[in-house]
């Protein structure tokens, strides 16, 4: 089977009678004809803290500030033609600026839109994750909807340079932290993006893979600890438009990341179980006072900031 990937970014906004809004997927889109947040897919080294407030406007003409990140789901859609999506959803709650109320139901480009009061989106098929998120029970779509799958998106390039080539990455770190307040990092490897920065334990999720159990995953492979997911706290999106790494040739990567906190309760040695060869040199635990002087990745040193 063909896999793809994708990363979409959506908003959960309601109005002052706790009515949420919702847009109903438009033709030739993998939800067309159910209903979800508004949102959707992240542009390459787009944040999808912005890519909320574009689809927002796009959708429904109203102006949005992304008040916090709520969700990070996956979900996996299969197609007649022996093609699989993976979809990695970001759902923020956000606050309309433009205030009032939408004066129809049409939104940019033909979207249906609709208010819907607590309980009452039962009655229109939803996408799964929007029922999720909302609290509804979640029933299988009919067979009719759910069956486009989009084409990969193509960039209008200089013919006279070679571009790099594009890639995309959905990522799951945590802020470890043991009962007794240490902190768990992971040493990057030579031959990496990074190598000597002491970084948060995670990494890519695989196909079919939610965040949150990448996440531990990764854990276990870095760090041979247990871990338990105690909330995700935030996004981060991450260019490097010429990474190097073990391909040996520069990549325009585009790396997005949902950031959790995570409590190991019976805390071991840390040492990497991983295949010989992996993004990840050695693991360490560290107390609060240990932190200062070490070299740290960029989001390792963000997280970490708030303990010292």
């Amino acid at each position: 089977m063909q896999e793809q990937r994708r990363t979409a970014a959506y908003g959960l906004l309601r109005d002052d009678r706790g009515q949420v809004l919702l847009a109903q997927g438009s033709d030739g889109h993998p939800d067309w004809g159910a209903w979800r947040l508004p949102g959707g897919e992240l542009r390459h080294a787009e944040h999808p803290a912005a890519a909320v407030v574009r689809g927002f406007a796009e959708e429904t003409g109203l102006a949005v500030t992304v008040a916090g990140v709520r969700a990070a789901v996956a979900d996996v859609a299969t197609f007649p033609a022996g093609t699989g999506l993976h979809t990695d959803r970001l759902v923020f709650d956000v606050t309309a600026t433009t205030g009032g109320v939408l004066p129809a139901d049409q939104g940019g480009g033909g979207t249906r839109l609709g208010w819907f009061p607590p309980g009452s989106a039962t009655s229109v098929p939803l996408m799964p994750f929007t029922a999720e998120l909302l609290g509804l029970p979640g029933t299988p779509l009919p067979p009719e909807l759910s069956h486009v799958l989009p084409s990969a998106p193509t960039a209008v390039v200089s013919t006279a340079v070679a571009p790099t080539p594009r890639r995309h990455r959905f990522g799951a770190y945590g802020l470890v932290t043991d009962p007794a307040g240490r902190v768990l990092l992971t040493l990057i490897a030579e031959g990496y993006p990074g190598a000597g920065s002491w970084h948060l334990p995670g990494g890519g999720t695989d196909y079919g893979e939610a965040p949150e159990t990448g996440l531990l995953r990764e854990l276990v492979e870095e760090s041979g600890q247990i871990g338990r997911v105690v909330e995700l706290v935030g996004v981060d999106s991450l260019h490097h438009p010429g990474a190097v790494g073990p391909e040996g040739y520069p990549l325009d990567w585009h790396t997005v990341r949902a950031i959790y906190t995570v409590a190991v309760d019976e805390p071991t040695e840390a040492r990497v179980l991983e295949l010989t060869g992996g993004s990840t040199a050695r693991a360490n635990w560290f107390t609060v006072a240990e932190l200062t002087g070490l070299r740290l990745s960029d989001i390792a040193a963000r997280m970490v900031a708030g303990l010292c």
